[in-house]
């Protein structure tokens, strides 16, 4: 997410991408590889557990949306529950 903007712009969010700290409202950069590479998505984790956390991909279409990604410092999330 660096350098996608004018010269000098930084990104607007705040990433965690520290697995161990992880906790609800923390927003992590989550990843669809089977679908689309490593192309980068921004979602804000609403439950973290021991080995897999639940994002939201804040999309106001729908609001209630809730997929679970791995627990690692960039998540990878399946394509069925992504675009689904």
């Amino acid at each position: 997410m660096q350098n996608m903007g004018s010269e000098g712009e930084s990104c607007p969010f705040e990433f965690n991408f520290d697995p161990a700290s992880f906790k609800p409202g923390d927003i992590v950069s989550y990843r669809v590889p089977d679908a689309l590479g490593d192309f980068p998505f921004v979602g804000t984790l609403l439950a973290v557990f021991p080995d897999y956390v639940e994002i939201s991909p804040n999309d106001p279409k729908e609001p209630d949306k809730r997929m679970r990604g791995t627990r690692e410092s960039r998540p990878v999330v399946a394509a069925a529950e992504a675009l689904s």
